[in-house]
């Protein structure tokens, strides 16, 4: 039998320890206060205590100042394995809080208590991000309970503020502390698919357009003497619409393939039938190819809008909600090597590197100059009524993580 085989035995063993921690934890909702919470305190205590209780030797919490919880902290915890070489560490960053249950009469059980059914665990949070949290958990303790190390250092990293910007979790830590190296490799196991295939090593950039146009108020029954600010907008959708057909280009590794621009909210403006709006607020989400200059868009944008504002007698403007960028991990890093490795061994199946449309916080890492990776075996029932994980994916994942734990990078 490999060391290797012995560690995954040991995973199996712990099995029913994995269930009873997503059980633990599912019963303090970590909620950011924006949601209605109180943070991840309570929940983070929780972890500290089977971190202990894993034999996990080194553990540092490093708390982000935030006077909305009661506990006046956003707690960020790093736990340390030393491994046989320190020339590189390996980290694995997964996250403390969760998004609020919704309507709970969609649920068909109290969120907040887990239920075992059909080789699933029910209740919000346990796939996102809990079965990942605690399979890199696991993945290291069942090492050092098999009397092993790691081949490089390992590094568990457990964020606070995921769901909600960040800026009380990876964020404040890269802007507060130098934690990574340049030669360091991140895994980020929250995204992926059922077949556990999808590595996603780039995203496309994001902006977030607040358009505003304003004409001049006045009765809809003598519309001549206004300018009608809701017309004009009207409009500027459709003619802002038509980006999708403008910028064509395509990049395979992403689906959709091609940059998105889909207009969205729309703003109320007068409160009743018989007046001319005389100002208009609607909004934009574009999915822009990382090839594409933002800022080229943005002037396109701009003419298009200068076209509008002859045509109506309307001025129009553009407020950037959301701008966001990140270079892509290399398809060819030695973490996508290593993790497609391990994948197959584990999964009988062949990673394949990915794009996707949304954001993640492996785009902070990235920016600062990162390999990250975010992959994991998942149903993705993240945020919905009866969110679940599937028991066998959660011990499936902690053997993947294990695997390069155990063979380096």
């Amino acid at each position: 039998m490999t060391d290797l085989e012995k560690i995954f035995q040991v995973i199996e063993k712990n099995r029913n320890n994995m269930i009873t921690l997503q059980k633990e934890l599912t019963k303090v909702p970590a909620m950011a206060p924006q949601n209605g919470g109180d943070g991840e305190w309570e929940k983070s205590q929780v972890l500290m205590q089977w971190l202990d209780k894993c034999g996990i030797p080194n553990v540092e919490r490093i708390n982000a100042i935030d006077e909305r919880v009661s506990s006046g902290r956003r707690p960020n915890i790093i736990a340390t394995i030393p491994g046989e070489s320190t020339d590189k560490t390996f980290w694995i960053m997964t996250h403390l809080d969760v998004v609020p249950p919704g309507d709970t009469k969609l649920w068909d059980s109290d969120p907040f208590t887990v239920i075992e059914k059909k080789g699933c665990l029910i209740g919000r949070g346990v796939e996102d991000n809990q079965q990942s949290l605690i399979a890199s958990l696991y993945a290291a303790a069942s090492i050092l309970e098999a009397g092993f190390m790691p081949h490089y250092t390992v590094k568990l990293l457990f964020v606070a503020d995921e769901e909600t910007g960040s800026e009380y979790g990876i964020k404040y830590l890269l802007d507060n502390y130098k934690l990574f190296r340049k030669k360091d490799f991140i895994l980020v196991p929250d995204g992926g698919n059922e077949q556990g295939t999808m590595i996603e090593i780039a995203e496309k950039s994001i902006l977030w357009l607040q358009f505003r146009t304003v004409g001049r108020q006045c009765h809809a029954s003598a519309p001549d003497h206004g300018i009608n600010a809701f017309l004009a907008a009207s409009e500027l959708v459709l003619q802002l619409n038509k980006l999708n057909e403008e910028y064509k280009e395509e990049d395979p590794i992403f689906d959709p393939p091609v940059s998105t621009f889909s207009p969205t909210k729309k703003e109320a403006n007068v409160p009743n039938v018989n007046t001319i709006p005389g100002d208009d607020i609607f909004y934009m989400d574009c999915r822009i190819l990382p090839s594409i200059d933002l800022d080229q868009v943005l002037q396109r944008i701009t003419e298009i809008m200068s076209h509008i504002d002859k045509k109506y007698g309307v001025q129009s403007a553009y407020t950037i909600i959301q701008r966001a960028s990140s270079p892509a991990t290399p398809a060819d890093a030695p973490i996508v090597h290593t993790l497609k490795h391990a994948i197959k061994n584990i999964y009988n199946v062949e990673g394949k590197e990915k794009g996707i449309g949304g954001g993640t916080v492996a785009a902070p890492l990235r920016r600062k100059g990162y390999d990250t990776v975010v992959w994991s075996k998942i149903d993705d029932t993240a945020h919905s009524p009866n969110e679940y994980c599937v028991i066998d994916n959660m011990v499936g994942d902690s053997k993947v993580m294990a695997d390069i734990m155990m063979k380096g990078i």
